[in-house]
């Protein structure tokens, strides 16, 4: 009797484990696992499985389908955003292909920027540290901004006084 692709996805799952999170997010001071390491992970057990995984973009959604060789297939999709530039549309695309692929495997991963940052409590951005010197948090905090990150964005993750702020938005507007 053939395997269905359920059978299939079931043992692929017991063989996988947990995703090692070797990527490091400096902006966000969290660790992520990259798409193209998690590929690498599963590549081996979708071959030895007789499944094929691809992540076309169709209709402004980026989908992770599993085919398998002996018959059927199983998806995940999100849509995309719309308006974003190349650059940002471009990590929206790789966010997407990470979090289908992980979604429909049901693969172990932390919630990093989801229920850790509910209980977690945002730490003050400081400009200068106690030797008079720029931190290194506000240095990310200007490169977020120089990448398109928004004040909004970034007192998500830290509280800013005024002063900071200020900083921050001329930085932003030189």
């Amino acid at each position: 009797m053939k395997n269905n692709i359920y059978n299939k996805i079931y043992k692929l799952q017991e063989e996988i484990g947990g995703i090692t999170k070797n990527s490091k997010n400096p902006f966000y001071n969290s660790k992520y696992f990259d798409i193209n390491d998690l590929i690498k992970q599963l590549h081996p057990l979708l071959l030895k499985h007789k499944l094929v995984l691809v992540q076309p973009i169709t209709d402004s959604s980026v989908r992770s389908v599993i085919i398998d060789l002996d018959g059927g297939s199983i998806e995940s999709s999100l849509k995309l955003t719309k308006g974003l530039d190349a650059q940002k549309k471009g990590s929206e695309i790789t966010y997407y292909r990470r979090y289908t692929l992980v979604s429909l495997l049901c693969l172990q991963a932390e919630d990093d920027d989801g229920n850790k940052a509910i209980t977690k409590v945002k730490p003050t951005l400081s400009y200068k540290d106690k030797y008079g010197k720029i931190t290194k948090e506000f240095q990310n905090a200007l490169e977020g901004i120089k990448n398109g990150k928004t004040i909004n964005d970034i007192q998500s993750h830290y509280k800013l006084d005024s002063i900071i702020k200020e900083r921050l938005l001329n930085f932003k507007l030189n």
